[in-house]
């Protein structure tokens, strides 16, 4: 435990000396644009000071060129509909707890009929703001308010323009090795429970449900790391800064395809585990030689998982990682290696096996270790990249932002159902 605390500290503090210098251009760039709206707005309109212009800027600033874009013309058509309704409101009906319900209504409606989701409750904003200054000055309101939010808006388009956030594949490829370091640790950490518990002669039904959980969890991480590798993809698009630089988007890609797929496989081996040492028909005594070999194999796989994450984060870190690169190729060829071993151990075990929970084992285990010899095959690797450039798509995408975010699990069991992951649509048939 005072092991897995260590290692995770010091995660945590590698990813905060790489990721610093990025949080404080990120707080800049949206510090330059609040203060340059609002220097604009209070150079144009007397009154009181014009905070809306800041706010808007503040708002519409994303971390990529292409959800900017989105963002901000959201954000400008909400104010338009909410002020619109407000002058609308003014015109009909007096200020009153009925009346600002209704408009309350109205407003909400009429911004889901636009479709504005991350910006619909701006309408309702942007209506309550200007019916309160009064029916008089109504007008005067809304013209001020809607001039502030384009000026707030024009100043984030062109910061980020002037200024473009840098490509975040080195940060997606992080996320997709953070994937694999979890499921070459579950592995480690499960061929050293596996040994201790046949070493005390102990029920191993138990600790298999308990890496099951743990398996299961990695699955449901998966998702994260999709979200940073879509953050680096968009991020090239539109962006001055990816002029010239090699698109590591490919590469990343297949990465987390073979990563998601691997985990997915691990996950059901466990489950298989869980089945045959729960079984009756497989007695204790029969169980170490079995076990103690499978302990073996998971040893060969999580090198097999761990070198390959490590290969795709240095592919999509900077060049000077080439020479890392060239290490990581052979690393997991070495590995690869010790799976065919297993592989071919375990072929001679299933052809020899005559328990019935031993033989379902046998062919989950195998099963899996095939399966990872052909997602972390390097030939194959290359020939999907190929594959994932030419099929780029050609029209911008709508940005993740504005998609509705998927409640995470909050708790896990290892005996829930199996749950259907999001795939990646793949041409392999």
């Amino acid at each position: 435990m005072r092991e897995s605390w260590s290692l995770a500290l010091s995660r945590h503090r590698a990813r905060l000396r790489s990721d610093g210098r990025g949080a404080l251009l990120w707080s800049g760039r949206v510090t330059l644009a609040s203060v340059a709206s609002y220097v604009a707005a209070l150079w144009l309109f007397e009154g009181p000071p014009p905070l809306l212009a800041p706010l808007t800027a503040m708002l519409v600033v994303q971390v990529t060129p292409l959800s900017l874009l989105a963002s901000g013309v959201d954000r400008v058509v909400s104010v338009i509909a909410g002020v619109t309704l407000a002058v609308l409101f003014a015109e009909i009906v007096p200020l009153s707890w009925w009346s600002l319900g209704l408009l309350i209504f109205a407003s909400i409606t009429l911004g889901q009929a636009l479709r504005l989701r991350a910006n619909l409750m701006e309408v309702a904003i942007s209506a309550m703001l200007v019916l309160g200054v009064g029916s008089f000055a109504t007008e005067s309101a809304a013209w001020q308010r809607i001039a502030e939010t384009l000026i707030g808006a024009a100043v984030g388009v062109a910061t980020n323009l002037l200024f473009p956030p840098k490509v975040a594949s080195a940060e997606a490829g992080r996320a997709i090795d953070d994937v694999a370091d979890s499921v070459s640790e579950l592995l480690g950490r499960a061929a050293d429970g596996l040994e201790a518990v046949v070493e005390e002669d102990a029920d191993v039904a138990p600790a298999a449900r308990g890496w099951l959980g743990d398996a299961r969890r990695i699955t449901h991480e998966i998702p994260r790391a999709g979200a940073a590798l879509l953050h680096a993809e968009q991020g090239r698009r539109l962006n001055v800064r990816a002029a010239g630089k090699p698109n590591a988007g490919p590469g990343l890609r297949q990465g987390l395809e073979a990563l998601e797929h691997s985990a997915v496989a691990i996950r059901s081996m466990f489950r298989a585990l869980a089945d045959s040492t729960d079984h009756p028909d497989w007695p204790t005594a029969e169980r170490s030689a079995p076990l103690r070999e499978l302990a073996g194999t998971w040893r060969a796989m999580a090198g097999a998982v761990d070198a390959f994450g490590q290969l795709v984060a240095d592919e999509s870190g900077p060049p000077d990682r080439a020479g890392a690169v060239e290490v990581d190729i052979d690393v997991v060829r070495q590995a690869r290696r010790a799976l065919e071993e297993a592989q071919e151990r375990l072929e001679h075990a299933l052809s020899s096996s005559s328990s019935g929970p031993q033989l379902e084992l046998d062919a989950a285990v195998l099963a899996t270790v095939r399966r990872l010899l052909r997602e972390l095959d390097l030939d194959q690797r290359i020939r999907r990249q190929v594959r994932l450039a030419r099929s780029a798509p050609r029209r911008v995408p709508r940005p993740i932002a504005r998609r509705r975010a998927e409640p995470w699990p909050e708790e896990v069991s290892p005996d829930a159902e199996t749950q259907v992951l999001g795939r990646i649509p793949d041409e392999d048939p």
